[in-house]
Parts: C-alpha cells; sequence; structure tokens
C-alpha cells in the first residue's frame, strides 16, 4: 500500500519531481567535481614537494643557519699557496681544487638527533641525510712577475724613481710596469672554471624513508647496507647525462673519486631528483670534515592523522630545530598550481554549500507547497482513519525518493564532469625557489668575476648564496574515490529527509474539517 500510493503520487506530480531532483542533482554534481579537483591538485602539489625537495616522507628537520655561526655551512672557499699549481712554459699557472661542504645557508646539527626523533611516540620511520655541494676549480693565473718593473721609453729600466724621455722625474711620465704575460688568452687574461653538484649522504640501509623513495632505479643499482664507508655513488639521470656518465665511470667529489653504481630518476611529474649525487652518510661525513653531522633528517609518522601532533611532539624533543610538514613545505609553491588550490579552497567550497543550500531550499518549498495543494487528500485520508504519523512517512518516503533520484542523477553528472576534466587535463605549472651555495663569494676571491686582465672587476658577484627556482608542470588529475560519492549520496538523502519532515509535519497539521470545507 506504502509502495503503490508513493509511485502514484510521484507519477501524478512529475513537475515537482523533476525540479526537486533535477536541484538536488546540480548540487550533488558540483559537489563531486570540486572534491575531485581539489583532490587532484593535492596529488600535484604533494608531487611538485617531492620533485623539489625530495621528501616521500610526512616530517623534515633542520635546523636554520646563522650567519658566522658554527654548524651553518661557509660556502665552498678556494685556498692556494705558493706552491700550489703547475708552472707552464710561459710563466703561468695552472691550478685546481675540488671542496665538499654544506651549502652556505644550509646549517648542520649533531647526528644524535636522529635517535632522538627516533624516541618520540608516533614516528614510524626516519632517517638523516647531509646536504652538501662539491665545487671543482680550475684555472690559469698569469705570469705576475713581469709587473715589477719594465723599460722605459729611454731605454732604462724603470723602477718608478726612473727618468723619462725628458729628464725629468719618472714619476711624471717615466716607464710604467708591463702587462702579466701568459694566461689563457697570452695576454696576461685568465681564465676560470668552476663546476657544482649537488651531493647527499644518506643512510644506505635506509630505504622507506629519505629522498631516494620518490625515486626508481634506472641502472645499476641502488646503496645497500654494505656501501657503508665505500666511495660510491649513485647519480640523478638528468645529471649523469648532462656530464656523461654512466654505471661504471668514475666522478670525482671532494677529490676522491667515486665510482658510479646506479642511476636514478624521479618518480614524480619533474626529471630530477632531490640531488645530483647520493652517497653513503659516513663517507660523506669524513670527506667533507663534517663528522658526526647531519642536515636533515626525514620521518614517516606511524598515522596520517597524527602528523600535526608528531610535529608538535618534535619541536618539543628537539627546540632549536625547524620541523616541518608537507602542507608548511606547500606555501613555498607558486604559480598556476597555488591560484587552482586557492580558487578551490575558497570559491569552490563555498559555491558546494551555497548550491546545496540552494538544493535543500527548493525542495522543502516544492514539498511544502505540494502539501497545501493536497489539502483534500489529507484531510479525506484522516478521515478514513490515517494517523498524523503515516501521513507524515508517506510524505517523507515521497521526498527521500525525489533525494535519491537527484542524487543518483548528480553522481552520474559528477563521474562525467571529472572524466571532462582527466580528459581535457589541464598543466599546471609550479614553482618551489629553495637556497642554493656555491664557492667564494668575497669580491677579489677565486669566486669573483675578473676582466682581462685578471683583476676584479667591480660588482663582480662571487659564488655566494643563491636562489635557485626548480619549475614545474604538472597535469591536472582529479580522482574519483568511493567517499566522495557515498558522501554525496548522503548529502541526497538528508535533503530528501530534510524537505519530507518539513513537509510531513505541515501535513501532520491538516484537520478533516479543511477537507470538508475545500470540498464545500
Amino acid at each position: 500500500m506504502f509502495l503503490t500510493y508513493l509511485l502514484r503520487e510521484l507519477s501524478n506530480r512529475r513537475k515537482q519531481t523533476v525540479v526537486i531532483a533535477a536541484g538536488m542533482a546540480l548540487a550533488i554534481a558540483l559537489v563531486i567535481v570540486v572534491s575531485g579537483v581539489a583532490a587532484g591538485v593535492r596529488n600535484a602539489q604533494s608531487s611538485v614537494l617531492e620533485s623539489v625537495y625530495g621528501v616521500g616522507t610526512d616530517v623534515t628537520i633542520t635546523q636554520t643557519a646563522e650567519p658566522g655561526a658554527d654548524g651553518g655551512g661557509p660556502g665552498q672557499q678556494f685556498a692556494f699557496g705558493s706552491g700550489d699549481g703547475t708552472t707552464t712554459d710561459d710563466g703561468s699557472t695552472e691550478v685546481a681544487q675540488s671542496t665538499l661542504s654544506a651549502a652556505r645557508g644550509t646549517a648542520t646539527f649533531a647526528s644524535s638527533a636522529l635517535a632522538t626523533v627516533e624516541g618520540v611516540d608516533g614516528v614510524s620511520a626516519a632517517t638523516a641525510t647531509l646536504s652538501l655541494e662539491n665545487s671543482s676549480f680550475s684555472g690559469t693565473l698569469p705570469d705576475f712577475s713581469q709587473g715589477a718593473g719594465g723599460a722605459g721609453t729611454d731605454g732604462t729600466t724603470g723602477d718608478g724613481t726612473g727618468t723619462g724621455t725628458d729628464g725629468t722625474d719618472g714619476t711624471d711620465s717615466g716607464s710604467q710596469p708591463a702587462p702579466p704575460t701568459g694566461g689563457a688568452d697570452g695576454a696576461g687574461g685568465s681564465a676560470f672554471d668552476v663546476d657544482q653538484f649537488s651531493v647527499t649522504g644518506l643512510d644506505p640501509s635506509a630505504a622507506a624513508v629519505g629522498p631516494l623513495t620518490s625515486a626508481s632505479l634506472v641502472d645499476g643499482r641502488t646503496l645497500t647496507a654494505d656501501d657503508a664507508g665505500a666511495d660510491v655513488v649513485v647519480l640523478d639521470q638528468t645529471y649523469a647525462t648532462s656530464a656523461e656518465l654512466a654505471v661504471g665511470d668514475t666522478l670525482a667529489i671532494g677529490g676522491t673519486d667515486f665510482t658510479v653504481v646506479g642511476i636514478v630518476a624521479s618518480t614524480s611529474s619533474d626529471a630530477a631528483t632531490a640531488s645530483d649525487a647520493y652517497v653513503p652518510l659516513d663517507t660523506a661525513q669524513a670527506l667533507s670534515g663534517l663528522t658526526d653531522q647531519i642536515s636533515d633528517v626525514y620521518v614517516t609518522a606511524a598515522s596520517a592523522s597524527g602528523v600535526d601532533a608528531l610535529k608538535t611532539d618534535l619541536q618539543a624533543a628537539l627546540p632549536d630545530a625547524t620541523v616541518s610538514t608537507q602542507s608548511d613545505l606547500a606555501s613555498s609553491v607558486s604559480g598556476s598550481l597555488t591560484t587552482a588550490s586557492d580558487l578551490i579552497g575558497k570559491l569552490g567550497t563555498w559555491l558546494s554549500v551555497i548550491v546545496l543550500a540552494a538544493a535543500f531550499l527548493i525542495a522543502i518549498l516544492f514539498t511544502v507547497a505540494g502539501v497545501s495543494r493536497r489539502t483534500r487528500e489529507f484531510g479525506t485520508l484522516k478521515a478514513i482513519g490515517w494517523s498524523n504519523a503515516r501521513i507524515t512517512r508517506q510524505v517523507a518516503g515521497e521526498s527521500l525518493v525525489q533525494g535519491l533520484v537527484g542524487g543518483v542523477v548528480g553522481v552520474a553528472a559528477g563521474l562525467v564532469g571529472l572524466l571532462v576534466v582527466n580528459l581535457v587535463a589541464p598543466t599546471l605549472s609550479a614553482a618551489a625557489t629553495t637556497t642554493a651555495a656555491g664557492p667564494g663569494g668575497a669580491a677579489g676571491g677565486p669566486g669573483a668575476a675578473t676582466d682581462a686582465g685578471g683583476a676584479a672587476a667591480a660588482g663582480g658577484g662571487g659564488f655566494g648564496q643563491q636562489l635557485a627556482t626548480a619549475t614545474t608542470d604538472v597535469v591536472l588529475h582529479a580522482p574519483v574515490t568511493i567517499s566522495v560519492v557515498l558522501l554525496a549520496v548522503g548529502l541526497a538523502v538528508v535533503g530528501g529527509l530534510l524537505a519530507g519532515a518539513v513537509g510531513g509535519w505541515r501535513a501532520s497539521r491538516l484537520r478533516p474539517a479543511e477537507a470538508l470545507r475545500s470540498v464545500a
């Protein structure tokens, strides 16, 4: 009886059913599309963070570098003694040097912090790394001894006090020092070449957490526990290609030859991994002179929902350290990806709420209006013995079916919308700025720009701290999740029940006498 009466009333009031179901379907479809695109943006943002920071973890721990403080990377500096280099036939000197040290702006701290981190509740796995910069400097210095004195115009040797062509004191028009000879251009010039690449020292036995969790093996092998203390290196594919290196070749790091045992590539949308080269942590510490020092700790939380609480506990355990989650690092990501994230986070959410509220309001108004038009019907039903509860259930059932129909149509429309987004596959650009450093930096030092005569050029910048911007293009993919579909269906049910409750309450207040008056 209930279902028969319900189906008959829905078919007799098709216009009302269509309007209510269409409004509900529009709201549900919008919720599904916005939720799917928002999930896609979050996944894209995580992909950018992994490619830029090499973070396949929940929390990273670093320490802020203080200018001039111990433990902060001073940058690579080159110092040459009087006996360094090789003298060529033309009197110039060829010099070369390779250094491995913490980059400027990078602070190192005691490796005992790793044990502290592992002792914090909620930590599933943790590993320490040491971020370094390798700089190889090579150049040709001219023969400056030729500049001690030169021949004057009168054929005498100019010493700064000789006579000029007019016999007067040579300070006015006497002899001038001759420019140094030798050099790369044969006229006293100098040629400097600096090659830099990043090196990360990591625990070769830690495979579940750390920078290499976002990389896949392309050739050779990765580092293993047996590589501790060995001079072996795994290269990023992009750097290996540019340097023309392959498995089995050697790479000089800090003046020591390392054997290339593997090549890895990023599994994210970016082509590069977090570093150009990966070596065993203890080897990196010994070679750079940073014994028992680390620069980063990567942490995986035991529960994804406990990341914020874990961050608080880690900050309490290491008060001098900087504890960052991926959400914190996401603030450095800019570009159209951030624009999309802000748009979805603000406009999309509010638009979904407004449309849902409008759909619920339309359902309630149409249901109440329908009840008002059915005054004689409900009055007659009460006259023949229908209770208020039965009438309320009847109205609520009709509204619930209308909501479910709208929900089903809305889910279908939402899935079609996500399919369209994935077929279009919009490309978002993202940029993250990180701090890089190089050697020297002092004017006139090995890192300073030089003119043709080998002197420091005015305004010449050294190889000091720089801002390196990594740009990544991410193809947006909006995933479909069961939880979102269930949420959409649940909202449709809630909308139907809400409209049915209000309409049923209105119908239950009708009296049989009103039906008689309407008949008369």
